[in-house]
């Protein structure tokens, strides 16, 4: 059987949206592109065989590219295109890492830098963006994924601290990490945010199996009996659910980025595909059907493109709005779905091969897609906007 070259970046920019980055912006692209590069054979085999690498983790850690933007002490400033660039380019790699990018970093090193006092900043920051402690971020419970706002896990005041109880579900590096960010209801009824060390009596992970997506990394259920965490593991500034919500608000921006990182991927393998397989005697680039779907995919992968700047102009304005980035990942999810579709059709039944890197991607991206607020729910979130009326309730 003839091998393909299928993996080989194109660096595809067919309106030059990326041609005002800086020189810092493209020197943060151009590590990540070079993880993703030489770490690609071994993370097909890790999600082939439903292993994480946590060394590769750690290879981040040291690469500084780890932080999704965040701002806070000891950290590399990134701008927002950086960090957008950075997790556009991972996911195109691999989703599992792009992941990676988004608890490590968007979710559990943002909730210490935006609520941490200030003794939480100088212990955690540096070293999760390092990856040399390993962090998990804990909301979604078994019961409780789009409705999050409703969560049941309890911290009850007691004598020197607070006793936790309850479960969290998929929660990323939730069974093989040093600390996780434990986001429950207090005995006034308000949201509040814990660090919660993961070797802690009574703190049970279980790393999920059965995955069809997103397989080189773990996620966890959590069951929590009567953890005790002393008065100083309280996040002082996440005071309710509003303040959950902000962390996630800023993460969906990556989401859209690591959707536009998936569909640069696959278009990348289905283009290249189509200029080396030969059928009926010529190559399938010179069928017009196959013309006509890499102009259908150039024209949503650059939407996707467009989306994804204007985003991070909007960040780097400090104007950006929740719903502006619920919008983004709600096309740019949608659309990747779209783009894996057509890709996948195109290589034939060697689309299904994970050496030709096309059903990795499309598996990943149904794991994006979901989570950070599903389809339904950004739509919801975008509506409200619009027109002044909550279909929440």
């Amino acid at each position: 059987m003839p091998d393909y070259n299928t993996s080989l970046p194109l660096d595809t920019d067919y309106y030059a949206t990326f041609s005002d980055a800086s020189d810092e912006d493209k020197a943060f692209w151009a590590k990540a592109r070079e993880f993703a590069t030489s770490s690609l054979d071994e993370l097909t085999e890790a999600w082939d065989k439903g292993e994480y690498p946590l060394h590769l983790v750690r290879r981040m850690g040291e690469l500084d590219i780890l932080t999704d933007g965040v701002e806070g002490p000891g950290l590399t400033s990134m701008s927002p295109l950086a960090a957008g660039l950075v997790n556009m380019e991972i996911s195109r790699g691999d989703g599992s890492m792009g992941t990676v990018i988004a608890v490590q970093g968007g979710l559990a090193l943002r909730s210490i830098a935006f609520y941490g006092s200030a003794e939480q900043k100088a212990q955690w920051l540096v070293p999760i963006a390092r990856a040399e402690k390993i962090a998990a971020f804990a909301l979604t419970e078994p019961d409780h994924g789009s409705d999050s706002v409703g969560l049941a896990t309890t911290a009850h005041k007691v004598d020197g601290g607070w006793l936790i109880n309850g479960e969290k579900m998929w929660i990323g590096n939730g069974s093989v990490g040093d600390i996780t960010v434990v986001w429950a209801r207090d005995d006034d009824d308000n949201v509040r945010g814990f660090l919660v060390p993961q070797d802690a009596e009574g703190y049970h992970g279980v790393t999920m199996t059965g995955k069809g997506s997103l397989r080189a990394i773990h996620q966890a259920r959590i069951t929590f009996t009567d953890v005790f965490v002393p008065e100083d593991a309280i996040l002082p500034g996440a005071k309710n659910f509003r303040d959950t919500g902000k962390v996630l608000h800023a993460t969906r921006t990556g989401v859209a980025w690591s959707a536009l990182g998936h569909a640069t991927a696959v278009f990348e393998a289905a283009l290249s595909y189509s200029t080396q397989r030969v059928q009926f005697g010529k190559k399938l680039a010179g069928f017009q059907i196959v013309q006509e779907r890499l102009a259908s995919m150039l024209s949503q992968l650059t939407a996707m493109q467009l989306y994804c700047v204007q985003l991070a102009r909007l960040d780097a304005a400090g104007t950006l709005t929740p719903t502006q980035a619920s919008l983004g990942k709600f096309h740019n999810t949608r659309t990747a779905r779209s783009i894996a579709a057509m890709a996948r059709d195109m290589l034939g039944g060697n689309g299904i091969l994970l050496e030709n890197h096309v059903i990795q991607h499309m598996a990943d991206i149904e794991s994006i897609h979901t989570y950070e607020g599903t389809e339904s729910i950004q739509a919801l979130l975008i509506a409200r906007d619009l027109t002044g009326v909550s279909a929440f309730s």
